[in-house]
Parts: structure tokens; sequence; C-alpha cells
């Protein structure tokens, strides 16, 4: 479940597995691509397409669009999705190799996504998977979320886009990876730094601690393996586990 996505000059666009220039088409490939001679033109193979269908939304997910598809990495069920609980404000605290990062969930204006993240974590979903791309060029995130660590996984469910009006990412925003419209799975990213990519990623949270941990991580590099400055970290990054904490409010 991957799309092509290109990095030219220093405008991208990100995708499911990784980045695409804002002029970008979206195109179906499966695996991720090779080392390209010229570092100012990066292909990338994301995610192939949207995943496919394999249930029906349930009435009361409407409004987000949960629905089963393929692949089904990990599933765990639909999220069960309430207006009252996903409203409830909270922090993520994502405990990794590299230390801790933890954000601030924008429950408001992104519920679906939030409560879907929230979802997957007390459902210990990420434990134990590990970021599987960093890219250091032109665009700045580190990508995780994927329980195979190739970039192709998914939790068997995808829902809409939320957030998208006016997007911006700058450095400590997370956002959801995706393979088109309304393809939310779980994998995510984070910005290390300010990167400038078109609104086409739901922005649902904001770090809160642990920039230094993403800085240190983006400072260890990239094998390249996808291209100059865009490949696997150099430093290895596992989720020992990600904690949902309630805030006031909540």
């Amino acid at each position: 479940m991957r799309r092509i996505l290109t990095i030219t000059g220093a405008t991208a666009v990100l995708g499911l597995a990784g980045l695409v220039a804002a002029s970008v088409t979206q195109a179906a490939p499966r695996h991720l691509g090779t080392p390209r001679p010229n570092a100012a033109k990066v292909t990338v193979l994301p995610r192939t397409g949207a995943p496919r269908s394999v249930g029906s939304v349930r009435p009361d997910q409407n409004s987000c669009g949960y629905h089963q598809t393929i692949p089904a990495d990990r599933f765990q069920g639909l999220p069960d999705f309430t207006s009252a609980k996903a409203a409830q404000p909270y922090n993520a605290v994502l405990h990794t190799t590299q230390g801790t990062i933890v954000f601030s969930a924008r429950t408001t204006a992104a519920p679906c996504t939030t409560y879907s993240f929230r979802f997957l974590a007390e459902h210990g979903y990420f434990n134990g998977t590990h970021c599987h791309r960093l890219t250091v060029q032109f665009i700045y995130v580190l990508q995780c979320g994927d329980p195979t660590g190739t970039g192709s996984g998914a939790p068997g469910y995808s829902f809409n886009d939320e957030n998208l009006a006016g997007a911006t990412y700058p450095a400590g925003t997370v956002a959801m990876a995706n393979a088109g419209p309304n393809t939310n799975g779980s994998q995510f990213f984070f910005c290390w730094k300010d990167t400038p990519i078109p609104p086409f990623y739901t922005p649902f949270g904001t770090v809160t601690r642990g920039m230094n941990v993403l800085q240190k991580i983006a400072a260890a590099g990239d094998d390249q393996q996808n291209g100059p400055g865009d490949g696997y970290p150099t430093d290895f990054t596992e989720f020992h586990n990600v904690l949902i904490q309630l805030t006031s409010g909540g």
C-alpha cells in the first residue's frame, strides 16, 4: 500500500512510507525505492494505493469513516469511538530506545485521529514497533507506527482526514501518513524541524517534551536506502511502550 512520492527542491509532500513533491501524482508501486543519482530529485515509494476495504462502517463511526481494510497487522478491531470519549484531552508518552517523547493530542481539532491513536496505544499496538524512516533533506520527519517496519503495514482499518484547512508542519508537529485522501491508519510522523509540505496530512499532536530526542535521531542520519537523505534511521528507535495520560478535563 504505497504511493510514489518525490522530493523536488525545498517543497515536498509526505505519504504513508515517505514524501512527495507538491506537484506529484499518486501512483501505486509496492516497494521502497532505490537511491537516485540526483540528490535534488529523490523518488520514494511509500504505500501502494488505498487499503482495500473488507467491511462496512458501523453507524456510530460514520462521522470518522472507520472501516475495515487490508492489510490488518495486529488487528485490534475498529475504534469504539464516541464523541464523549474522543473529546477527552490527553498526552501521549512514548518511551523509546532513544529517550522519551511526549505530545499533546489535538482532540478538539482532530477527534477521529486522536481517538484512533489512543485506541491503538491502549491496546499495546505500538509496543515493540520501531520507526522505519528518517528524512534529512528538504523535509524533516521521522516516520513510525508500522508494526511490520516496512512502510506497508496498517492496522486493518482506515478513516477520514481531519484538520487539513491551512495545515502547516512546524517542528514538533505530529501528523498522519497516508496513501491518499481518507486512508489514515496507524502510520504517523514527527517533524523534527520545520517541514514545508502541502496540507495533505492530518496534524493531530504537538511535541511538548523530547524534541532533543528527535533531533538526536536526526543528527545520526539514515542509510539512504530510498535516496540521499531518506532512509532507515541510523539510531534504531523502538517504542518500549506508548502510554495515554488523560489531562484536565479528561
